[in-house]
């Protein structure tokens, strides 16, 4: 919906000269055949976490948000960069009290994936909380604008099939938790 108050706008785009999230590096490289030299870019981040959050009842805990690089309002589980010196879970936990208002449950770590190796050089950790409760009001940073959605498994399979969720860090988060899809899977209005 174009009026949707979670929707931004777009004034201007513009290549800015430092990335806030990300330090640039350029790396010259070696062919390993040829000998040729390249220059590579990496971007060197912190961590990363996304978090799968099933409440007492088995109902599972996501947001909705703009995303900036899609121009689009995306569903995903809580997630969030880990702060220097944090560890992972006490991320984690921030991230879902500050996004949802849930806390407390009993906590798991799912492992970590690559979040894009050809040009980042962080993780990505999972971790699978389970009866976490509503124990406070959202409250997201600054530049967020969140609504929490509590969904069933089927609600969350109905949202990977019409592709309303479609974040590939929440999907494997949330595929070491739950059989999401029937395989060979084919999106919904896609000739296979």
């Amino acid at each position: 919906m174009e009026d949707d108050p979670l929707r931004w706008k777009k004034l201007k785009s513009e290549p800015g000269p430092e990335l806030p999230l990300f330090r640039v590096r350029l790396d010259a490289m070696q062919h390993p055949a040829s000998g040729a030299e390249f220059q590579r870019m990496v971007l060197e981040s912190p961590d990363w976490v996304t978090v799968v959050a099933i409440t007492a009842d088995g109902a599972i805990v996501l947001v909705e948000q703009y995303r900036f690089g899609i121009g689009e309002l995306t569903l995903e589980p809580v997630a969030g960069t880990v702060d220097p010196g944090e560890e992972t879970l006490a991320t984690a936990k921030r991230e879902l009290l500050e996004e949802t208002g849930y806390g407390r449950g009993t906590w798991r770590y799912l492992g970590s994936v690559q979040t894009n190796p050809a040009i980042l050089d962080n993780l990505c950790h999972h971790w699978l909380v389970e009866g976490v409760e509503l124990v406070q009001d959202p409250e997201p940073d600054e530049g967020e604008a969140l609504r929490v959605h509590v969904m069933t498994l089927d609600e969350v399979r109905e949202a990977i099939a019409d592709g309303r969720l479609r974040h590939s860090l929440g999907l494997s988060a949330l595929s070491r938790v739950f059989p999401l899809w029937k395989l060979p899977y084919t999106p919904t209005g896609e000739e296979g």
